[in-house]
C-alpha cells in the first residue's frame, strides 16, 4: 500500500468520488422515535451530499470565510457535522469538533489554544457553549445552523490562494501525558491518506467498492468515524451509517434496519452486546465483518459464535493512522494480534533507549512511513508545541507509547499503554489532567491516579488520595467525585477513590505509582476502595 493517495485535497478526492458513485448513498442516519432528530431516518446520495455542500461552501465564501480560518463544531453525531465540514474544506478553513461531554473549562480551553473564528453549534447545546465563553479568553461568534439564520461574517479576511494537501483540515483534541489534551493537526492529505489506506486493507477487511454500508457507533469528533470510516467510504463508493452513540439495546435493531454489512466496535461493544438476552436479531442482520480494537481475548470466539460475523482487530492513532489489522487467514483470535509491518508503515518494538527487543519481548511501538520519508502519512505536529512533537519523533521514528510485543512471524500483538494513559470506552484520559483538577479540592493534598481494570469498560479511573484534614472515608469520596465531575467531562470523574496515608515518592519527589499495590494484585480489592461509578452518569 506504499502508493496510497496523500497527493490530493480532501474537496478533490470528494469529487472523484462524485463524478464515480453520483447516485450511491453517502451518508445515513438509522431511525429511531426517541431521537429529537430525523426520527425517521435519513440517507443522502453522493450527488445529494455535494450539492448541499456546494451551497453550503456558497455561504462561506459569502460570509468571509476560508484559508486560515478555523471553526468550531458542536453538532454532535448529525450528518451536519460531515456536510459543513466538508464545505468548509473545500474553501481552505479548518473544523474542530467540540467533544459534547467537555465541561465548560475543558471547551473554554480549546477555545483559546485553537483560536476558531467562529462557532457551529446545536441550539440545545448553546447554554453549554456560552458557559465555555464565559471562561475563555477568546470568544468567537457561535452560529447555530439549525434556525436558518445568515452566517456572521468573518471578523479578519481569509488568506488568498486555494488549499493543497499540506493544508490544515482538523484540529483533533487528543489527551496527553501533561495533563491537557493536545491539538492534532490533520492536513487534507493526510485525511484522505487515512481514508484511502483504509479502504485498502484487503484480506478479510477488504472494502466492497459501491456496496459495503460502513455502521460506526463512534463519535464524529474522533478519527475513527470522523476520518477512517468516512474516507474510506469515500474513497470506495460506500456509504457510512452513523448512529449517534453506540446503544446495546438498538444496536441490532439500527444494524439490520440500515443494511449495515461492516460494523465498527471498540473492546466495550463485545460484552454490552453478548449480556443481551439471546434473540432472532442476534443473526438477522447482513453484517459480514467487524473492524474495532480492544475485544477482551476470552469473548473474541464467543462473539463470533453467537453473531456470525468475524472481528477484524486493528490499530490505529490520531497521530499517525495507518491502521494496521490482523485481517488475513488464519487469524490470531484471543492474543491481542493487531498486524504485521507492510509497505509505507515501518514498525520497531523497542526499550527505553529505543534499542530493539528480541520477539515476544514486550516493549514500546514506534513508527515511520519509511526511511527516506518517515512523516509522511503523519500528522503535521501538534498545535502550538513544536517540542512536544519533535519529541515524539525523536530519532526519525513516532513513539506511540503502546506496549506490543512481536511474533516470529511478524504480527504484533498489544499488551498494554506505556504512556500515564487511561482508556475507558473509548477516550483517552490523561492521569495528569484529573490529578491537578483533584489537587484543586480543599481537602485534597496529594493525588494519583491509576487505571484499573473495567470488565465492561476495558479501564477505569482510580484516585489515590491523601487528604488535608477531615475523615476520610465515603462522604468525603463523594464530596471529591462531584468537584471533579463538575469540572471534567463525567468519564474522567475518578470511578474508585482510595486513601491513604502517604504516597510513595522518589528522591526527587516524583510519585511511584507502580508501588502503590502489591504486583499482580487487584487494586480493586485493597481495603478501603470507595466505589463510586455509579456516580459517572452522562450528561
Amino acid at each position: 500500500m506504499a502508493d496510497v493517495r496523500d497527493d490530493i485535497t480532501i474537496s478533490a478526492f470528494w469529487a472523484e468520488a462524485v463524478a464515480r458513485w453520483p447516485d450511491r448513498p453517502f451518508l445515513a442516519v438509522p431511525p429511531n422515535a426517541d431521537r429529537s432528530y430525523l426520527r425517521d431516518g435519513y440517507e443522502i446520495t453522493y450527488r445529494e451530499a455535494d450539492r448541499e455542500i456546494r451551497r453550503l461552501a456558497d455561504s462561506y465564501q459569502a460570509a468571509g470565510y476560508g484559508l486560515g480560518h478555523r471553526v468550531a463544531m458542536l453538532l454532535e453525531n448529525r450528518p451536519e457535522h460531515v456536510l459543513h465540514r466538508l464545505a468548509l474544506n473545500s474553501l481552505g478553513a479548518a473544523v474542530v469538533p467540540i467533544n459534547p461531554d467537555y465541561r465548560p473549562a475543558e471547551t473554554a480551553y480549546l477555545l483559546e489554544h485553537s483560536q476558531p473564528s467562529l462557532i457551529l453549534s446545536l441550539s440545545q447545546r448553546l447554554q453549554q457553549i456560552e458557559a465555555a465563553l464565559a471562561l475563555s479568553r477568546h470568544r468567537p461568534t457561535v452560529h447555530l445552523p439549525e434556525d436558518g439564520s445568515p452566517l456572521p461574517a468573518a471578523h479578519t479576511p481569509a488568506k488568498p490562494g486555494l488549499p493543497t494537501p499540506a493544508t490544515e483540515a482538523q484540529i483533533l483534541y487528543t489527551s496527553g501525558t501533561t495533563g491537557r489534551p493536545k491539538g492534532c493537526i490533520l492536513s487534507h492529505g493526510y485525511e484522505v491518506s487515512c481514508g484511502d489506506w483504509y479502504a485498502r486493507l484487503g484480506g478479510m477487511a477488504a472494502l466492497l467498492p459501491g456496496k459495503d454500508r460502513i455502521y460506526n457507533p463512534l463519535p464524529l469528533y474522533h478519527l475513527n468515524a470522523g476520518v477512517v470510516s468516512l474516507f474510506g467510504a469515500v474513497a470506495s463508493g460506500c456509504c457510512q451509517v452513523q448512529t449517534d452513540r453506540f446503544a446495546p439495546a438498538r444496536w441490532w435493531r439500527e444494524v439490520a434496519a440500515t443494511r449495515a454489512t461492516i460494523v465498527h466496535y471498540l473492546g466495550i461493544v463485545a460484552p454490552m452486546l453478548l449480556n443481551q438476552p439471546p434473540a432472532e436479531a442476534d443473526r438477522d442482520h447482513v453484517v459480514r465483518l467487524g473492524i474495532g480494537a480492544g475485544i477482551e481475548p476470552g469473548l473474541h470466539s464467543a462473539f463470533e459464535a453467537r453473531f456470525g460475523f468475524p472481528l477484524i482487530e486493528i490499530w490505529g492513532m490520531t497521530e499517525f493512522c495507518r491502521v494496521l489489522g490482523d485481517n488475513h487467514h488464519p487469524r490470531q483470535i484471543g492474543t491481542r494480534a493487531f498486524g504485521k509491518a507492510v509497505p509505507g508503515f515501518d514498525v520497531r518494538v523497542v526499550d527505553d533507549n529505543d534499542m530493539d527487543v528480541p520477539e515476544g519481548t514486550p516493549g514500546e511501538m514506534i513508527v515511520r512511513h519509511s526511511a527516506a520519508t518517515p512523516r509522511r502519512g503523519a500528522y503535521s505536529g501538534y498545535l502550538n508545541s513544536d517540542d512536544e512533537t519533535e519529541k515524539a519523533w525523536r530519532g526519525g521514528w513516532f513513539h506511540t507509547g503502546d506496549t506490543v510485543w512481536r511474533g516470529a512471524d511478524g504480527m504484533h500483538h498489544f499488551v498494554d499503554r506505556k504512556k500515564n494513559i487511561i482508556r475507558r470506552s473509548g477516550e483517552n484520559i490523561a492521569a495528569a489532567e484529573v490529578e491537578a483538577t483533584l489537587l484543586t479540592h480543599p481537602d485534597v493534598a496529594q493525588a494519583a491516579v491509576l487505571a484499573v481494570r473495567d470488565e465492561v469498560r476495558e479501564e477505569e479511573v482510580l484516585a489515590c488520595v491523601v487528604t488535608r484534614s477531615g475523615r476520610p472515608g465515603r462522604e468525603m469520596a463523594d464530596a471529591i467525585f462531584r468537584h471533579c465531575n463538575e469540572r471534567l467531562a463525567y468519564y474522567k470523574a475518578p470511578g474508585w477513590i482510595w486513601f491513604a496515608d502517604t504516597l510513595p515518592t522518589t528522591g526527587t519527589q516524583k510519585i511511584q505509582k507502580h508501588v502503590m499495590f502489591p504486583d499482580h494484585s487487584d487494586p480493586r480489592l485493597a481495603p478501603g476502595m470507595i466505589d463510586l461509578r455509579a456516580m459517572k452518569r452522562r450528561g
